[in-house]
């Protein structure tokens, strides 16, 4: 929770009480970010941007000045996994083990699911909820990131890893699940957001990025990771 004072001295308390009702969530001015006084402020500032307006990504995605480059990609990295989250909600009631026994995007990609001791085959809908709990457990891990405000080299580095696991949730869902992936794009702009980001910081091979959600746009820079 965090507070703010207006000029009239009255002060605007930045949190959805009890028993609000969905379409009153989040109902409170907009906050320079300078102006945010809290370890949260990189996440509500990226959080507010997106209920802003979710399709200007070039906004959403330009880090402020002076900010830290390492927690402003981690900081959007955990706000990627909780958004699709929504889409593994989504997928459950269509994505099932004797349907999608595998994790596959197209015929020619099958993914092995990284949460057993050695690596395996995993039906479609058990890899996503893996990857997203296996995703949720490194980026609050206090061995690795301990601080919200400053983030070690060692630790950023595994950004990468993350990006390419859950982005196969984006494969699988375009592939096999295309009204699902549609629907849920045309609301959040999520999967375009993601490769626009993986693509700004070269936390993604361009090869992997098999979805061709930016093919008709010219995305800065090209990876080589």
């Amino acid at each position: 929770m965090s507070k703010m004072k207006m000029a009239d001295g009255s002060t605007i308390l930045r949190r959805n009480r009890p028993g609000t009702k969905v379409k009153d969530f989040c109902r409170w001015p907009d906050e320079a970010f300078e102006e945010m006084d809290s370890t949260l402020a990189v996440q509500q500032y990226i959080q507010q941007l997106i209920r802003k307006d979710p399709a200007n990504i070039d906004l959403i995605l330009k880090m402020p000045d002076a900010q830290d480059e390492g927690v402003w990609k981690y900081e959007h990295l955990r706000q990627f996994c909780m958004e699709l989250n929504g889409l593994a909600v989504r997928l459950q009631g269509e994505c099932q083990p004797e349907t999608c026994n595998q994790m596959t995007a197209t015929e020619q990609w099958i993914f092995l699911c990284a949460a057993h001791k050695t690596p395996k085959e995993c039906p479609a809908i058990d890899y996503t909820r893996h990857t997203l709990d296996g995703a949720a457990c490194l980026l609050n891990s206090n061995k690795y990131f301990p601080s919200r405000v400053s983030i070690k080299e060692s630790s950023v580095a595994k950004l990468g890893s993350v990006c390419r696991r859950v982005y196969r949730i984006f494969s699988h869902a375009y592939y096999h699940h295309r009204t699902i992936f549609d629907e849920f794009e045309n609301e959040t702009y999520l999967c375009r957001r993601f490769t626009h980001f993986v693509t700004k910081y070269n936390l993604m091979s361009k090869d992997n990025l098999i979805v061709p959600i930016l093919e008709d746009e010219n995305v800065p820079g090209e990876s080589e990771a």
